[in-house]
């Protein structure tokens, strides 16, 4: 980034640490080189891991340079440049955490001269001319370094205190227990799904359809609980004539998909290319140093109006779509206030193309960059309209009705034709139903009647799903609602967990701390998140809904409709509150902790309390295994919460005896482990049973 700035001023002599030119010096920071400082830079008596030092809350925070002699280097230089300057120019990432990352490094050069903010949203050539040319004032983003400063020492007052504090209290073998303002709500979601799941009791309902003329009708009373009801239907309809009762058919209009901001970009990449959230993050932000995509942790889907006479340039470079793009660039671009609406933008617009030409790229980073071109295309294209048709048919006074959906025009469906096309291929190769846009009814006529092959379907309720990191990005982004409507999600992201930015981060978090595990798209709570949801009574912690109401005080700091002072004092009380609470606690529970598989990537690492780390080699040990030997005679039998009975240890999961008899209780070794103890199986039991 700063090669390309200083190319754009002419800052082309290189130094060390620097480049320079045309009355510029232009230097860089490798992400943070400050952080808040540590417990014991506050004082010794931190430095040891105790519950009497609890809560810890320094009278003022400050912050230190971390540890690293290649960092140190780097600040030496900007410090020399920054005491020698007429001016500083902050060309940080345009967003909360650039602007802390680059106010930090001032602070501890100790600035005093003049400080200006370069704001823009692309690396492109004219993008950072025009960003010099509109320079602004740094005192402009005080509020926005305020937000930052309060989320860091908000996550440092509960980080610091909640970790200590649950680690001390429940923590086995010096292991630690990470706790913290985002990670713990977010884990909290997958562990609450988990248990939904578990607990589910199927039950049965049934169906009553009929076939007339090779299509499928169901019954207008929908589901019955009771067998019987559906069969006293099934003989009255059976060996009568259908009839046609009613047509009606209504034309509608489907609008095109927003543009994406990073989480539904994230969402998207997961679902069709099984992209984690954190390799969508680096895929894009490896476009965005290629100036081909814009800033991308954004969290709007509009664009301002002062982009729009750009549009055709920006269309016009995407030359490897220009078949897409030709029909938009004959007449002229629809201005749409579902694309266009500055109320909805504030630091950044939605992610949409620069235009630049498209170098070489990676074939994950072709995909991403296929998407977000095909999707700024669509927003441009005219509605789809579809024709909808439903038919109603009585048998004996008992009714029955069919939908069908046919698309009449496909405006901008015809940018995803291909893969409506594979979709669709895909469906039928598997066996699935076909979309409902795609069900094309014959031509029916009122009064018409028939033979038809009425039938009594069985089926069972099903338990939710399990999170894949699609669903849960768009839980985090709605507060542990999962809603589809757009403009519903909209409103709720005001509350949502964390932010765009830190999502990502937040999940592969609880991978490493092995609190989560991913099998295939879905994600299960280890045995060790699941105990520390359990063990935590505060529901702040670990409330989704909660939390983000954190979040939407963080936004009016950012806004300056809220004190960071008042946020801070808040959360100084229930960090208090917190410590209080958890030391009168008697009771005799402790966690331990799992070791996680070793990862592709390289080592993983343990961390002790001393935050002392140790390099781990060969086969990895899990804790059961690793475990003394369980006594006979101190291990307790675990039984059915259900129904009493004892539970069997399977091939693929733990069950009650009582299956025999009806009894569905079981725990699954994907979800809990194989090679659980007695006394792991009944806390764990215990748990469930008491939600």
């Amino acid at each position: 980034m700063a090669c390309e700035i200083a190319g754009v001023l002419g800052a082309k002599t290189r130094k060390d640490g620097y480049l320079e030119g045309n009355g510029y010096q232009v230097s860089w920071t490798f992400g943070h080189l400050c952080s808040l400082k540590e417990p014991h830079d506050y004082t010794p008596a931190w430095k040891r891991w105790q519950l009497q030092s609890l809560p810890m809350i320094p009278s003022r925070f400050g912050i230190k340079l971390l540890s690293n002699k290649t960092y140190e280097k780097q600040f030496r230089i900007l410090e020399k440049l920054i005491r020698g300057a007429e001016a500083v120019i902050n060309c940080g990432d345009a967003g909360q955490e650039g602007e802390l990352i680059q106010r930090w490094v001032l602070q501890k050069a100790g600035c005093r001269c003049p400080v200006y903010r370069l704001w823009i949203s692309s690396l492109t050539e004219e993008s950072i001319r025009e960003g010099f040319r509109n320079l602004k004032e740094a005192v402009e983003f005080n509020l926005l370094y305020e937000a930052g400063l309060s989320r860091t020492i908000g996550d440092w007052l509960l980080g610091m205190n909640a970790t200590r504090l649950y680690t001390l209290r429940y923590g086995q073998n010096r292991q630690v227990l990470s706790i913290g303002r985002v990670q713990t709500p977010t884990l909290a979601l997958i562990v609450n799904r988990q248990r939904e799941i578990e607990q589910f009791k199927p039950e049965p309902y049934w169906e009553l359809k009929t076939v007339y003329r090779q299509t499928t009708f169901s019954a207008v009373q929908g589901k019955f609980s009771k067998k019987e009801e559906g069969e006293t239907l099934l003989q009255q309809v059976t060996d009568k004539e259908f009839t046609i009762t009613g047509i009606t058919t209504g034309k509608g209009r489907e609008t095109p998909p927003r543009l994406f901001d990073l989480t539904s970009l994230q969402v998207e990449c997961n679902r069709k290319f099984a992209f984690s959230a954190e390799e969508t993050l680096k895929w894009i932000q490896a476009l965005y140093e290629k100036k081909l995509t814009t800033y991308p942790r954004v969290d709007t889907t509009f664009l301002s109006d002062d982009m729009y006479p750009r549009i055709p340039q920006i269309l016009k470079g995407l030359t490897a779509c220009a078949q897409l793009t030709a029909p938009l660039l004959a007449g002229k671009i629809p201005k749409r206030k579902r694309v266009f609406d500055n109320s909805k933008v504030t630091d950044h617009h939605a992610i949409i193309p620069t235009g630049m030409s498209a170098r070489i790229l990676s074939d994950r980073e072709q995909k991403v960059y296929d998407l977000i071109s095909r999707r700024f295309i669509a927003v441009f294209y005219p509605d789809c309209e579809i024709l909808t048709t439903t038919v109603l048919g009585e048998v004996e006074n008992v009714g029955f009705k069919v939908t069908g959906k046919q698309i009449l025009k496909p405006g901008w469906r015809v940018v995803f034709e291909k893969e409506t096309k594979e979709a669709a291929e895909s469906a039928d190769r598997t066996g699935n139903d076909p979309s409902e846009e795609s069900t094309v009814l014959p031509v029916f006529v009122r009064g018409e009647h028939g033979p038809h092959q009425p039938d009594l379907v069985e089926k069972q309720t099903v338990p939710p799903k399990p999170y894949t990191e699609a669903t849960l990005l768009r839980a985090m982004e709605t507060a542990g609602k999962l809603v589809d409507d757009e403009e519903l999600r909209d409103a709720l992201k005001e509350n949502g967990i964390g932010r765009p930015s830190t999502r990502a981060a937040i999940i592969e978090t609880l991978f490493k701390r092995n609190y989560i595990r991913r099998e295939k798209k879905r994600l299960y709570a280890t045995p060790t998140g699941v105990e520390l949801i359990g063990v935590i009574r505060d529901e702040l912690l670990k409330s989704a809904e909660l939390t983000g109401v954190w979040e939407k005080k963080l936004r009016q700091i950012e806004k300056g409709t809220y004190k960071a002072s008042i946020f801070l004092d808040e959360l100084k009380q229930l960090v208090g509150r917190i410590v209080q609470e958890v030391c009168a606690d008697t009771s005799p529970r402790n966690i331990a902790v799992e070791e996680a598989p070793m990862r592709p990537s390289g080592e993983r690492k343990k961390t002790n309390l001393a935050g002392k780390q140790k390099k781990k080699t060969g086969k990895t040990i899990r804790k059961s295994s690793a475990r003394p030997a369980q006594s006979p005679a101190a291990a307790t039998p675990p039984v059915c919460p259900h129904c009493g009975g004892v539970i069997l240890r399977g091939r693929t999961a733990y069950g009650c005896a009582g299956y025999k008899n009806g009894c569905l209780f079981r725990l699954s070794h994907e979800t809990y482990g194989k090679n659980l103890t007695d006394s792991e199986l009944c806390r764990i039991i215990k748990e469930i049973s008491h939600g």
